[in-house]
């Protein structure tokens, strides 16, 4: 089965799809929004869905960190409803707090500054949403 991460965001949107066995995330795409047009997003996803016969959608839901569901998080939501509209597979909301932080760390490890490659840090965080949710099943 392939699954698709996904960290949602109002600039950019990270893609990460793991093996057929379930075992290893690995970084896809990052899709850069050009306006705020929910639709053209959903419909991007979709085809990506369709070329990787994705069945299941892991998308990280920005918690606060006491937990509580903010704007962020109601962004997030809307974004989901819409993919449904477009899909016809499963979609699991994920925690994804401190992934960004994670990546960041990743990338600084490697030597790779992220200041010119944020789309690289999006990519990375929907690695580690995936793989998190990979590890747990």
């Amino acid at each position: 089965m392939i699954v698709l991460g996904i960290d949602y965001g109002d600039k950019r949107v990270g893609i990460a799809k793991c093996d057929a066995l379930m075992m290893l995330a690995t970084g896809l795409d990052t899709i850069v929004r050009k306006n705020d047009s929910m639709k053209q997003l959903a419909e991007i996803i979709a085809s990506i869905i369709t070329k990787y016969n994705v069945e299941k959608i892991v998308l990280g839901m920005p918690k606060n960190m006491d937990g509580t569901l903010g704007e962020r998080a109601n962004k997030t939501i809307l974004f989901a409803d819409k993919l449904a509209k477009y899909t016809n597979v499963d979609i699991i909301f994920w925690d994804e707090r401190l992934t960004s932080k994670a990546a960041h760390r990743n990338m600084h490890e490697r030597g790779i500054k992220t200041g010119h490659n944020k789309g690289k840090v999006d990519k990375i965080a929907a690695c580690y949403i995936l793989q998190s949710y990979l590890d747990s099943i």
